[in-house]
């Protein structure tokens, strides 16, 4: 008896560059960090606050007494991180930790780079460590140091900048994010995914209502009960509801307009998104008769990017009929 096949995993890395406008408070902050300096605001019980706040958090009026503060102080609480990732102050262990500045009232979280946890401590006096080059970021501070030991911190790769005017201040920054995990597939996932990588569309079909859903879910969501009965399913279907893209956007693949659109497959009893191509997105349809459109064989894989996109076949249109209830 052959072991069963373990279930697929694979590495997801999601990100974008997450892109703000400061404002005159936030503003004030980061264009004094790009001089060295660091700035809080008084709110109205006399605290100081680092990094501002835009509103008193007692009274919720606007705060505009800008107050300048030391860039020594003395850690409040922290945390060891043994293994950072990428995207932290730091690429060896460091500290988090919430720091307050002489002349401030609540604390600020950044790393501290003390070598090793003996070298960090509740009460320890710490100061800045200013990046190379300053721009306007929160990552013009690079780190925080020992304030009574040598600075021997280096500065990581420097935040990405958002355009402007050489010398005009900062009023938009940049700031990347990211999210990596390993993610792993059900078995049915699996299954259906090495269908894809053979050319195949494998769903499940539920045992009790009969429904065949695509890509397979494990149990019926009506029923609740495993699907175990395997669905080969053509690789036609028809165009339920869909979207015409008229916007660009950051890392946009296709020119505008296109058509992203819900194809159900004949045989199926559940729709799934791609890309409707190969004619007008005008055209394009509730009803249309579409075909999958596969890539070289070449460059399959355990994915439905195998398919680039579906394409009408020329065939009348479905009857309203036929799918509304799968709407």
């Amino acid at each position: 008896m052959s072991a069963p096949e373990l279930p697929l995993s694979a590495p997801l890395n999601v990100g974008f560059d997450y892109t703000r406008s400061v404002g005159p408070v936030l503003g004030r902050f980061v264009n004094a960090l790009r001089e060295r300096r660091v700035e809080g605001v008084r709110g109205s019980d006399g605290r100081v606050h680092v990094p501002p706040l835009e509103y008193d958090p007692v009274t919720a009026e606007a705060l505009t007494e800008f107050v300048p503060v030391a860039s020594e102080g003395e850690i409040v609480s922290w945390s060891w991180i043994a293994e950072p990732v990428d995207g932290q102050p730091l690429s060896r262990p460091f500290a988090w930790a919430l720091i307050r500045l002489d002349g401030a009232d609540t604390s600020i979280l950044h790393a501290v780079d003390a070598g090793s946890p003996g070298g960090v401590h509740t009460g320890q006096r710490v100061r800045i460590r200013w990046a190379d080059e300053t721009v306007g970021h929160i990552r013009d501070i690079a780190c925080f140091v020992p304030a009574d030991g040598p600075d021997t911190a280096t500065t990581e790769a420097p935040p990405p900048v958002a355009k402007r005017e050489e010398g005009a201040p900062v009023s938009v920054v940049i700031t990347p994010i990211h999210l990596r995990y390993e993610h792993s597939a059900s078995p049915e996932e699996s299954r259906y995914l090495r269908g894809l990588a053979e050319g195949k569309l494998i769903g499940q079909r539920c045992p009790s209502c009969e429904k065949v859903y695509i890509p397979p879910r494990g149990a019926c969501p009506t029923d609740g009960v495993p699907t175990t009965d395997e669905v080969e399913l053509p690789d036609t279907g028809i165009v339920t509801t869909f979207c015409i893209v008229n916007v660009p956007f950051l890392g946009q693949k296709i020119k505008p307009p296109y058509v992203a659109a819900y194809i159900l497959l004949d045989g199926a009893d559940i729709a799934f998104l791609h890309l409707v191509l190969g004619c007008d997105a005008a055209d394009v349809r509730m009803g249309m008769r579409v075909r999958a459109a596969w890539k070289p064989r070449d460059e399959w894989w355990t994915s439905l990017e195998n398919i680039g996109h579906f394409e009408p076949t020329g065939e009348p249109d479905a009857p309203y009929e036929s799918f509304a209830h799968h709407l």
